[in-house]
């Protein structure tokens, strides 16, 4: 018979204020969630909003508090139903309107009350997200460090995403708006998206068609695709000799490939200028092009110069024991195993050549030849309205933006690719 016996584990009942104290640093999250949302609401409608902070406070603190009493009760099911939490909790104030106390000619459209759902959804899924691994009572000094550090970290993510976000959100809204509706109200994001599509896009089909700014699509385009080639051909040969290659001066060239680069493009303008038009290249693609490849080789090589060291020379020095010359190792080990930097640079200065202005400006006169950065200037008219201008802008930018989020996983993923441990 064991005579021995287990000692009760004593009970831990923690003060109840910690669950207090959790609702009130989860209601602050929703709150400052709900503020932003008002904010966009605002934004996004074509009256003006007057809202408090008080009763987003008042709001908050029971998204916050009910989210604490289901972790307590139903743990495992806090993240699945933390949004109908939130929902429910600020339903009667979106309801009676009393979230965003508005002037008296302020009327509550199906629209804005929907908003104001899905901001009390998103406020309580992230007071649950927020609140995470925070126990609903007995709070200590730790957990209030973690929450803080989160809200700092939460807030100024939101900050810098809206300072990035809103001007393209601006400039899109913009372009699709009448001459009538811009005037009205410059700011309001809203669009109007039931009207017919000839008429949402009349800006689009007014730039591409008027202003000819297919034809300039065209032009950059074939600019920035030539001066991608005609910049990582010499830029890889050049990365490989610096970086493999013994010779004299081998030091000094090495430091001094980004010398071009550190010149001012407006230092460079002038005397390029005066000699293009010497030589006959001044208002031609070629020239434009030889400008462009010249910018975008030394920034270019340096970039795969630093690749190129993290290359094992093992595979280069085997491949030319097998027989290979040095272009065949180039092409057949190097290129391969540096793809991913080689891809990297190539949006690089894609982007460089699609997006300069100073020489386009300075070089062409001829419309047919136009890039698209230098047919701006012809929207940038009085009598040009402006949703025709943000229309243009936009066209500059989406591709860009297609461009870098198609090929962003790959080559954030590739980035140590061909590498060998040793």
């Amino acid at each position: 018979m064991n005579n021995s016996s287990s000692a009760p584990v004593p009970q831990y009942r923690p003060a109840p204020q910690g669950g207090l104290c959790a609702a009130l640093l989860g209601g602050l999250v929703t709150a400052v969630t709900l503020s932003v949302w008002a904010l966009v609401a605002t934004l996004g409608s074509s009256q003006v909003i007057s809202f408090s902070l008080l009763p987003l406070v008042v709001a908050g603190i029971l998204p916050g508090w009910a989210v604490i009493l289901l972790r307590w009760r139903l743990p495992r099911a806090t993240h699945r139903a933390s949004w109908i939490v939130g929902a429910l909790a600020g339903l009667p104030w979106v309801l009676s309107g009393w979230l965003l106390p508005a002037e008296p000619s302020f009327q509550m459209s199906p629209v804005l009350m929907v908003q104001q759902v899905a901001a009390f959804a998103l406020a309580g899924r992230l007071t649950a997200g927020a609140l995470g691994g925070i126990p609903a009572r007995g709070i200590r000094k730790d957990h209030l460090e973690t929450l803080a550090v989160r809200l700092i970290r939460g807030g100024g993510l939101i900050f810098f995403v809206w300072i990035v976000v809103f001007p393209f959100l601006f400039m899109v809204s913009s372009s699709l708006k009448s001459r009538a509706d811009y005037l009205r109200d410059p700011i309001n994001l809203g669009v109007n998206l039931l009207q017919a599509p000839e008429e949402l896009f009349h800006g689009y089909l007014q730039v591409l068609g008027r202003f000819g700014f297919g034809r300039y699509i065209l032009n950059s385009s074939i600019i920035a695709v030539a001066t991608v080639f005609f910049a990582l051909v010499p830029a890889i040969l050049g990365a490989y000799a610096v970086t493999r290659l013994r010779f004299p001066g081998r030091a000094v060239l090495s430091r001094a490939i980004l010398l071009i680069y550190m010149f001012p493009a407006i230092v460079l303008v002038i005397p390029l200028y005066s000699v293009f038009t010497q030589l006959g290249l001044r208002d031609t693609r070629l020239g434009l092009l030889i400008v462009y490849a010249a910018m975008t080789i030394p920034v270019a090589l340096y970039m795969l110069r630093s690749y190129f060291q993290s290359l094992p020379a093992d595979l280069e020095e085997a491949g030319l024991i097998d027989g290979l010359t040095r272009v065949g190792v180039i092409w057949k080990i190097t290129i391969p195993l540096s793809m991913p930097a080689i891809a990297s640079v190539g949006l690089y200065v894609f982007m460089i050549a699609w997006n300069e202005f100073l020489f386009a400006f300075m070089f062409l006169d001829t419309p047919e030849i136009f890039t698209l950065s230098r047919g701006m200037i012809m929207l940038d008219d009085q009598e040009v309205p402006r949703q025709f201008l943000m229309a243009g802008a936009t066209v500059i930018t989406v591709p860009i933006m297609i461009l870098f989020f198609r090929f962003q996983r790959l080559l954030v993923g590739g980035l140590t690719a061909g590498g060998v441990k040793g």
